[in-house]
């Protein structure tokens, strides 16, 4: 499809703002849950400006970026009143970097990782809130502490860096039923006194609500499979 009209772009990401968080509170309520226990973030990757401002236009103002370089090239310049949340995988030695742009940093997975951010968080005077990701089905490919590492994890997070661990964040595999990974995590954030669980994309969102997210993120969902905005 080939869109030409800015407008019409921005009309079509507004709507599906507008489907996603009508799909979010029909969730939370079948589950029976507040629907502002559920945060939209807005999986703001690879989107270009005109698509940022619809998001914006909207009312989004949380965002997921997968890479602290890309993210400050999205938000350096108009980083008020928006949270910002890194979920791709973060590199030790852009630590420093992430712990000045984000407000969250889902994706600790490793002690090298921890120190880090400790380190980085100690120099600037931020304290950020972390998750740790857990690679619910330990897959090779994927970056994540395994399952039976997360409490060990968690723990060293809190106890020797000092870190403010808020939750856990995973990615199922794609072709499994996401469910028994939504719940595994919520069952390590449980017995570690974690509140925040990240889990649930553009395609599974809905049964991850079911299963007790606090934070969904999607991106196609809201600004399509390419970027609507210039021409596929």
């Amino acid at each position: 499809m080939r869109v030409t009209d800015p407008a019409v772009a921005t009309a079509a990401i507004v709507g599906n703002f507008n489907e996603v968080r009508q799909h979010i509170r029909a969730a939370c309520e079948a589950a029976g849950r507040d629907p502002s226990s559920v945060t939209l973030t807005a999986v703001s990757k690879t989107q270009s400006a005109e698509a940022l401002e619809a998001a914006l236009a909207a009312g989004q103002t949380v965002f997921g970026e997968n890479r602290v370089q890309e993210a400050y090239q999205h938000w350096a310049h108009q980083r008020e009143e928006l949270e910002l949340r890194l979920i791709g995988p973060l590199q030790t030695n852009k630590a420093l970097d992430a712990v000045k742009l984000f407000d969250v940093i889902e994706t600790l997975d490793r002690e090298k990782l921890a120190a880090a951010l400790a380190d980085a968080m100690a120099k600037t005077g931020r304290t950020l809130s972390v998750l740790v990701q857990v690679n619910t089905g330990a897959e090779p490919q994927k970056a994540g502490v395994l399952p039976e590492d997360a409490d060990a994890l968690i723990a060293k997070a809190r106890d020797v860096y000092g870190l403010a661990v808020s939750g856990v964040m995973c990615i199922p595999p794609a072709d499994q039923d996401p469910a028994p990974h939504f719940r595994m995590l919520k069952n390590i954030g449980d017995r570690n006194g974690l509140a925040v669980l990240s889990m649930g994309m553009s395609g599974d969102y809905r049964e991850a609500i079911a299963c007790g997210a606090t934070h969904v993120r999607v991106g196609s969902a809201l600004f399509g499979a390419r970027n609507p905005l210039i021409s596929t």
